[in-house]
Order: C-alpha cells, then sequence, then structure tokens
C-alpha cells in the first residue's frame, strides 16, 4: 500500500529476481518448510493445500494498525487485515514469490475502457451485501472513494486513483458535494472519467480506496473503530493499543468471492507485544494458533539461526516482498542537494543489511526500480553497489557548504533493528561532522508523524510498488512526485521533495498518453533526474522469513504485503 508503511500491487511472476543496482553479496542459506528449494531467495509456503474451516488464528503483534479506516490507509498491515473486511472494485491476488494478479473482486470483470481509453466502467456482482445485510450500490463506491479526496481529514489517504481522475480541485464530500469523475447511473455501475488513458487503471480500483462506505454510517475518523463490512469477516471488538477480534461477517456470500478462501472462524490480534516475546513465542511454538504481521516476521537478527533447525524450518514461510527499504532525507531541513548526497555517500549500507539479519533477510539495492518494471531504462547513481561507504568523495562534497551540525533520525520504537541503524548512521555522520540524535516515535503513529510537521531530519521508509508493481510510474511518482494540483510535494512524498522544475515535469508527464513502455522509459528517466539530489537512499529488498505455529496452514509471505497473507491461511482444530 506505504511508502507510508511500507504500500501496493502488480502482475508477474518471480521466484528470486535481482533487482537494478542490486549488489551480488553471498547468499546465507535460509530456512523453509519441508522440500524448501536450494534457492534462498525461492519462496515457501507452509502446509499449503488445507481446506478445513473453523478454528481461531491469534496474530501477534507489536503495535496498533495505525488505522481500520479504508479510506485513510497507505499501509500495508491495514491493506493485509483489511482484506478480511472490506472488498474492492477489483484485488491484487497474492500468489507466493509473484507479484500480484489483478482480478475481479466487487466487479464482474476487471473493467471495461472507452475507445479512447479515458472511461472505466465496472458492474457491480449480484448479492453484495454490507454486514447488517443492506445491498452494497455503486453510490456506496463513489462515495468510499470521495472520502479520500478530504485530505484535510485523511492525512494518509491512498492517491493514485485520485490523481488519474479529471477533477484535480476536487476536496471531498464534506464540502464539495458530488465529485464529477465517477457516475453512477443506476445502482450496480461505476463510471470513472480519466484525464488520459491509463493502461494499469484496473490496478488503482483495487486500492482501498473503492472499499464501499455507506455514507450514513460515516464517522469520520471514528470510523477507524467499526469499519463496516463488505468481506468475510466483520468487527466483533476493537480495543486500541491491545486487542482486534474479527468474526465471521454473516451477509459475506462465497459465491460472489472467490477470492477468498475464509477459513478460520475468527482472528484475534494481540497489538502490543515486544517483537523479541514475539519472536520468541513462535519460534518455540507455545501458541501453535500464532502468526504475526510485524515487519520480517517480527524475528531478530540473533534469531537467524534458529532457522536451520529442522522443525523451525518446516514452520517458517519465506519470501521476496515488493517492498524496497529506503533513509529519507527531509528536504525541508536538509536542503542542499550537495550535503544531501555527501550523507548518501557516507552511508553504510552494507552494516545496515546485517542490521536486518544479513543475506539471509534481503540484498543491498541501489534503485527502488526494479527490472520487473516495463520500460525501465538504466538506472544512475554513485552509491557503491556492494553497500561501503564512499567518506572521501562525501567529504569533498562538503567543502566550503554550509553543514549541519545536528541532525536527529526518526524510528518506530517497536523495531529494534530500525534503532540499530540509526547507531549506523550516527557512526557514519560522525565522520562528516554531523551529531545525529536518535528519536523513537510510537509506531502506531510513525508515518502519520513522518507526514506532520515533527518529520524528523532523516527517517526510514519502504514502498511496496504501489498500485502496480510492474509500472515505473507507480515507484517513482507517490514516492517523489508533487501533489494533486502540483503545487507542493506528494501524498507519500516523506522526503517532502519539490523542485519547481523537475516536479513540474512530473506533473506533465501525469497527462501524457504512450504505451506502457513508452511512458515507463519517461518516468525512469525524471527518476534518474530526481535521485541525483539524493531524497532518499535505497537501502535493501527484504526477503522475509516468517515463523508461524505448528497448526497454521496455508502460511504464504505475500509480495505486496511481506508477511503472512490473511486471505489464505488456515488452522488445524
Amino acid at each position: 500500500m506505504n511508502s507510508r508503511a511500507t504500500k501496493l500491487l502488480s502482475v508477474a511472476a518471480v521466484a528470486a529476481f535481482a533487482l537494478t543496482g542490486c549488489a551480488g553479496g553471498a547468499k546465507a542459506p535460509q530456512g523453509g518448510a519441508s522440500g524448501a528449494p536450494t534457492d534462498p531467495y525461492a519462496p515457501v509456503i507452509v502446509q499449503s493445500g488445507f481446506t478445513e474451516k473453523g478454528g481461531n488464528v491469534n496474530v501477534l503483534m507489536s503495535a496498533d494498525f495505525a488505522t481500520l479506516d479504508p479510506g485513510n490507509s497507505n499501509y500495508v498491515q491495514t491493506a493485509n487485515v483489511g482484506q478480511l473486511y472490506y472488498r474492492t472494485l477489483t484485488m491484487a491476488k497474492e500468489t507466493a514469490g509473484q507479484p500480484p494478479e489483478i482480478v475481479p473482486d466487487l466487479a464482474t470483470d476487471t473493467g471495461t475502457v472507452s475507445e479512447d481509453g479515458k472511461t472505466w466502467t465496472y458492474t457491480l456482482k449480484d448479492g453484495l451485501k454490507f454486514e447488517d445485510g443492506t445491498p452494497i450500490t455503486s453510490a456506496d463506491i463513489k462515495y468510499g472513494v470521495e472520502r479520500t479526496y478530504a485530505r484535510d481529514v485523511y492525512t494518509q489517504a491512498p492517491q493514485e486513483l485520485n490523481s488519474a481522475l479529471i477533477d484535480d480541485a476536487y476536496k471531498g464530500p464534506y464540502t464539495d458535494g458530488d465529485l464529477d469523475a465517477i457516475e453512477t447511473p443506476d445502482d450496480k455501475t461505476v463510471v470513472f472519467h480519466l484525464k488520459q488513458p491509463f493502461a494499469e487503471f484496473p490496478a488503482l480500483v483495487s486500492r482501498s480506496n473503492t472499499a464501499p462506505v455507506p455514507e450514513e454510517k460515516d464517522t469520520k475518523l471514528d470510523y477507524t473503530n467499526h469499519p463496516i463490512s463488505s468481506g468475510p469477516y466483520k468487527v466483533k471488538s476493537y480495543e486500541r493499543g491491545r486487542e482486534l477480534v474479527l468474526e465471521r461477517n454473516e451477509n459475506w456470500d462465497a459465491a460472489t468471492d472467490e477470492n477468498r478462501t475464509a477459513l478460520p472462524d475468527s482472528f484475534s490480534f494481540s497489538l502490543s507485544s515486544s517483537q523479541s516475546t514475539i519472536s520468541q513465542k513462535l519460534i518455540s511454538d507455545s501458541d501453535p494458533n500464532s502468526i504475526t504481521l510485524d515487519s520480517n516476521g517480527a524475528l531478530q537478527a540473533s534469531d537467524a539461526a534458529s532457522l536451520n533447525d529442522p522443525k523451525i524450518k518446516d514452520r517458517t514461510a519465506g519470501g521476496f516482498l515488493g517492498c524496497i527499504d529506503v533513509i529519507d532525507l527531509n528536504t525541508e531541513t536538509i536542503k542542499d542537494p550537495d550535503v544531501r548526497k555527501a550523507i548518501a555517500l557516507a552511508m553504510d549500507r552494507e552494516s545496515i543489511q546485517v542490521q536486518y539479519g544479513g543475506a539471509r533477510f534481503g540484498q543491498l539495492v541501489t534503485s527502488t526500480l526494479t527490472d520487473r518494471m516495463v520500460g525501465l531504462t538504466e538506472q544512475k547513481t554513485d552509491l557503491s553497489a556492494d553497500g561501503k561507504p564512499k567518506l572521501e568523495e562525501a567529504k569533498a562534497l562538503l567543502e566550503g557548504k554550509d553543514v549541519p551540525t545536528n541532525l536527529v533520525y526518526g524510528y518506530a520504537n517497536s523495531t529494534e533493528r530500525y534503532k540499530n541503524i540509526g547507531t549506523v548512521l550516527q557512526q557514519n555522520l560522525k565522520e562528516l561532522g554531523i551529531d545525529l540524535e536518535l528519536r523513537p516515535i510510537p509506531a502506531a503513529n510513525y508515518y502519520s508523524t513522518l507526514a506532520g510537521d515533527q518529520m524528523p531530519d532523516i527517517a526510514r521508509s519502504g514502498w511496496c510498488g504501489g498500485a502496480d508493481s510492474s509500472s515505473v510510474r507507480m515507484t517513482t511518482d507517490p514516492n517523489l512526485g508533487p501533489s494533486l494540483d502540483g503545487k507542493t510535494y506528494g501524498f507519500s512524498n516523506i522526503p517532502r521533495f519539490y523542485d519547481d522544475e523537475l516536479s513540474a515535469k512530473m506533473y506533465e508527464l501525469r497527462s501524457e498518453n504512450g504505451t506502457a513502455e513508452e511512458l515507463g522509459a519517461k518516468w525512469s528517466e525524471i527518476y534518474n533526474e530526481v535521485m541525483a539530489t539524493y531524497p532518499l537512499v535505497p537501502t535493501m529488498h527484504t526477503y522475509t522469513n516468517s515463523v508461524v505455529g505448528s497448526n497454521i496452514r496455508n502460511a504464504q509471505v505475500g509480495y505486496f504485503f511481506g508477511s503472512i497473507d490473511l486471505s489464505t491461511v488456515g488452522v488445524a482444530k
């Protein structure tokens, strides 16, 4: 779904693909389920083929969800749990080791496009109902999208879909009433009007924007406490920061939903365990019904050796996720591109990889664009492929510059390795005469903090390919592009990058027509131009190892989610 948490989706197959700019380093042996292939980065599914219904899955988490509101979420964790209680026009269907495939969900197909490519029409399936039994209509879909334009209310609302539609000036239903870009000629038809043809549009409507929201049930920011279910589960209880319980939605009709197996009777989310506690519970199998959605399976660097134990291997799902981790440099406080470049070159990215647990847990990268992207051109960077710092080059860049003597690195306080990354950066920047303060941020508020006026000078984030992970635009534009009106930095642009010339080029490129290859090449070139100013520093393409309880079945690591895919998991009783 975020760079704001690490965000959304695509189409193609991958087992252990190499990223553009990946370092070739040694590959450590990796734990996995029985019969796991020798490729250390191949996907591993635990106990596949399970079909029995019943039981409860205990999901152990170190922090609460940033939000459960589909209209205010650019977060992969919310997208993962969200697929249990909301549906969208299309869905990004996960298969282990592959970018997701866009398939119909609430709609009968992936859409019908007009001859000029600027109008997409969707028809809703029969028999769709909310949790209270009322029918889901096209008006509910439209209202769900309209809410995401109210950026004064929903600061984390996904915006890829909105930026493709005709009305950039619309400010949401609370102030501007009806959105002209979407028509609902009857209860089952939704029509989208685009500025320009957009080949990946079916992926855009898989985002949580198109989750239906009944207008009369909209409680704005309080909607997160009980979003109205259109999926197989509904909220039974939710105590913020402590526990979320989902139970079956009796008004969900499996005949309308071929994408979700809905095997367990319920899911219980524990929202306040430390990652070290989660890791030890999973490794020891003290709760056979448990899994985690925490990044990297909540494993600590010290847990790596335990993954070689055959009994734990058999309970370890594994797979690359589409997310690239980066170090964001706040361009509003570190204004000089040469200073940012010096900081980037001084980073010991090889040591940062060690904080993730080493090569077992992913590959070093020098770009956030992957060679699976259509139209990708050669990526240019002065970062070393092996992750080693270039201190002399960095120091030379700072000669005669106004160099900050003190900077702040903010990190999510639930994850020890993010603090440890800060320690690495602290040592690196000391070589440049810069003191780096490490500032913990509550994990549940981490990305909202990065979006607000408390954004630190340096922070870590990740991006999972946007609405289509085969699209160069879907990574470049959200992370580095301008706002919907082109006047400031955009919705997921954590570095707050805005340059009069380069941002204007990206804004204009949004409206250009052409093939996916042609547009991909243009976005690749503007990406190179922007990255020459070093608003962010790519670090890791993560391989997730996630240990599960011995009763858990069908456990696969979602390419987008980077954790156990909740839509297919089951539990033996």
